[in-house]
């Protein structure tokens, strides 16, 4: 049967050594559907992004790329921002011929503005595993708002995959909008209105009575060190400005790096995946860092219905650009699970994004008024 693996199909194939880890897999890192992806002890500085192309590993680009190799091990390092990285990871793989993988960075880890993606060797696309991939995995980070500190083990980015019957191709087999509307018919996807267009329209929330007249928070320019391994441990005003509600609008400077949320909530049912896709960009001038995967029982209340809001990573393209609310700004995809998890998200551990409204990455204390 095709579809998204679970987690215990996820950790049948760690057993089966489909997954190599050169340490043991530690608690929480398989999710309800996907594979958290540890940092190994090594970083290079790099001068450039790179793929690897059809014929070459990312080990033969190092060799001429890297200018300077970094360890991570004990406290870590600092990784500046505006400087490219290339890390090895812990995982490696052994694929079975008819097991795909899509990598996409971890919620905090969008939330941070740290731009990572996945690298394979004999690469020719980011973020994608081919079907019977064998060899390590590289992420490429690259902090863009703050510099962060790493260590061996630190988690960026996360692997999800995807089982396909045989003759069918590699991506994602998305659900049609057909099928979106007979689904949200029988429970809600989202609370409200369905917009459709090739998955879940999204529609920015900035009114003022949405979060008690705060609408988002904008990167700052000049701050501290944020460690990735550190929960709850950083003022909000020491890195962020808070945006205040001004009729519904709001202009987003060139660069800058915003957080905002939709207006929608949302809740995924037990048996489906979803990631965020960008929408067309001839609606605007604006990029959805569109970080992080939607796993099941994501935003399901109490009730099961629609209770945790998407959270949006957002930076302007070349121009200034006004924003309104309840304009469109992003779509959710949904593909089918090849099994239901056994835990859902938000059930048992640590879920610090289930039910979430306006929310900053985890690493933030909760911000006071």
């Amino acid at each position: 049967m095709g579809g998204v693996l679970s987690s215990r199909q996820i950790a049948a194939m760690a057993e089966a050594g489909a997954i190599r880890v050169a340490a043991p897999l530690a608690s929480g890192q398989i999710q309800p559907a996907s594979l958290d992806l540890r940092l190994g002890p090594k970083a290079f500085r790099v001068r450039a992004s790179f793929l690897p192309g059809r014929d070459r590993g990312v080990r033969d680009i190092l060799s001429a790329f890297a200018y300077d190799e970094m360890s991570l091990e004990g406290d870590g390092a600092i990784l500046e921002r505006g400087c490219v990285y290339v890390v090895p990871l812990l995982e490696s793989l052994a694929l079975p011929a008819d097991v795909s993988g899509a990598a996409n960075p971890k919620s905090s880890t969008g939330r941070l503005d740290i731009f990572t993606r996945l690298i394979t060797d004999r690469g020719e696309r980011f973020d994608e595993v081919e079907p019977g991939y064998t060899g390590p995995l590289y992420a490429e980070v690259s902090p863009r708002s703050f510099s962060v500190r790493a260590r061996v083990g630190s988690r960026l980015n996360q692997l999800r995959f995807r089982a396909r019957p045989a003759g069918e191709g590699q991506g994602a087999q998305a659900l049609t909008d057909a099928a979106l509307a007979e689904l949200h018919a029988r429970a809600p996807l989202v609370d409200g209105e369905l917009n459709l267009r090739d998955g879940v329209v999204l529609r920015v929330a900035l009114g003022a009575e949405t979060f008690g007249g705060i609408v988002g928070y904008r990167a700052q320019k000049h701050t501290d060190v944020i460690d990735v391994d550190r929960v709850g441990a950083y003022r909000v005003d020491d890195y962020w400005d808070r945006l205040p509600a001004r009729d519904g609008r709001l202009i987003l400077d060139p660069g800058d790096f915003y957080i905002l949320a939709s207006r929608e909530r949302l809740a995924i049912p037990s048996d489906l995946a979803a990631e965020m896709a960008p929408m067309d960009a001839a609606i605007g001038e604006f990029r959805v860092h569109y970080a992080g995967f939607f796993d099941p029982g994501f935003g399901a209340g109490a009730d099961g219905r629609p209770a945790a809001r998407a959270v949006l990573e957002v930076r302007s393209r070349e121009v200034p650009f006004v924003l309104e609310d309840g304009q469109y700004i992003g779509r959710l995809v949904y593909e089918g699970m090849a099994e239901t998890p056994g835990a859902l998200y938000g059930e048992g551990g640590v879920s610090n994004y289930q039910g979430q409204g306006l929310k900053l990455a985890k690493h933030f204390k909760t911000p006071t008024p």
